[in-house]
């Protein structure tokens, strides 16, 4: 019997930082596709859109109208997912000595944060200045929301392109910050909160630093953080960023950092771009401290990126059948894609 192949053979990978597998089939890449097809843009947006409810001086749902901003801009969000005023309250149904129906209030608030006053930019497209405004606006919301006394949680995400269900293309991003944990920085917590009693270290600081020395899934890097695709990757093309220095949120940034992140998000994002030949759809999100009051040193601040294409600009993965109902599956190797990516240029 021939031996284990990583490259050829199905075998499961372990996600360290949820404890959740993945199931990876490369000897399925050349599977032939018959399903869906996605359309692709066909032109590109303007630089304003009047009916655009980002775009500077328009008007919102809310009647609200929006200033004649120059750079970034946040304003709660029209159609929030958790409001400050929710009451307190419940519901717990005890069946036969057990807790069978329990539902709790949960308060938050929503913003959204647009990045440029330019509704046709993205990530990939501003400038180095205009990244680092943003940064520098993401830290101060971190900041604000997380001094809330209420607030236990903040939450920065982005949700790139129709595919990945973003309702608006002015470059965008939102935060939700709530009450309780959400479940998946519930689990990296958990999960890197173990790691460090039990081997006395960071578990991503040791695992970036296996990532570098061994370089086949690194995508690219600077000084501050560098980007690779993970050994336990769903997404086709999913990365995760990674801070060099051990700091365990957003506002732990020196000025030199602020501006590595900006420098490894514009370089990571035209990759993307160029790996499809177009501005490329995926939900992106930072995972940090919670902001509870604790220092939490088992965390380290880093960002995923997942990517929803497979094959090309019009072939989607899905998560579906034995995905939902079994483990995550994927059939390129994150080795793969990671090389993939690395063959990209990171200049316009």
């Amino acid at each position: 019997m021939a031996s284990f192949d990583l490259k050829q053979h199905p075998h499961r990978r372990l996600n360290p930082l949820n404890g959740e597998w993945v199931l990876v089939s490369p000897h399925r890449t050349e599977r032939p596709w018959q399903g869906r097809v996605e359309k692709t843009a066909s032109e590109a947006p303007p630089a304003y859109d009047p009916t655009c409810y980002m775009c500077p001086g328009n008007l919102r749902a809310t009647g609200a109208r929006n200033p004649a901003y120059t750079s970034t801009f946040v304003f709660d969000n029209d159609y929030p997912a958790l409001v400050p005023d929710t009451p307190d309250g419940g519901l717990i149904e005890p069946g036969q000595g057990r807790d069978l129906l329990v539902a709790a209030s949960e308060r938050g608030i929503c913003r959204v944060v647009c990045f440029s006053p330019r509704h046709d930019l993205t990530v990939a497209g501003m400038d180095l200045p205009g990244l680092r405004r943003v940064v520098d606006t993401w830290v101060a919301e971190y900041q604000v929301l997380g001094a809330l006394p209420f607030i236990n949680h903040v939450q920065i995400f982005e949700n790139r392109g129709v595919l990945m269900g973003a309702s608006n293309p002015h470059p965008h991003c939102q935060v939700w910050a709530n009450a309780h944990l959400p479940n998946e920085p519930a689990k990296e917590q958990a999960r890197q909160s173990a790691y460090g009693d039990a081997h006395g270290s960071c578990l991503l600081c040791d695992y970036l630093a296996m990532e570098l020395e061994r370089g086949e899934r690194l995508v690219t890097e600077n000084v501050h953080f560098a980007a690779l695709v993970p050994f336990w990757a769903i997404w086709p093309f999913e990365t995760i960023l990674i801070a060099k220095r051990h700091l365990s949120a957003l506002d732990e940034l020196s000025g030199e950092e602020r501006d590595g992140l900006a420098d490894i998000l514009k370089r990571l994002a035209t990759r993307y771009d160029h790996l499809f030949e177009i501005s490329f759809p995926y939900s992106m999100g930072f995972h940090q401290r919670p902001t509870d009051g604790e220092s939490h040193p088992e965390w380290h601040l880093h960002a995923h990126f997942y990517p929803p294409l497979l094959r090309s600009a019009t072939v989607r993965k899905y998560m579906v059948g034995y995905e939902m109902l079994g483990t995550p599956q994927r059939d390129i190797t994150p080795e793969s894609a990671a090389a993939r990516l690395r063959e990209m240029q990171e200049n316009g």
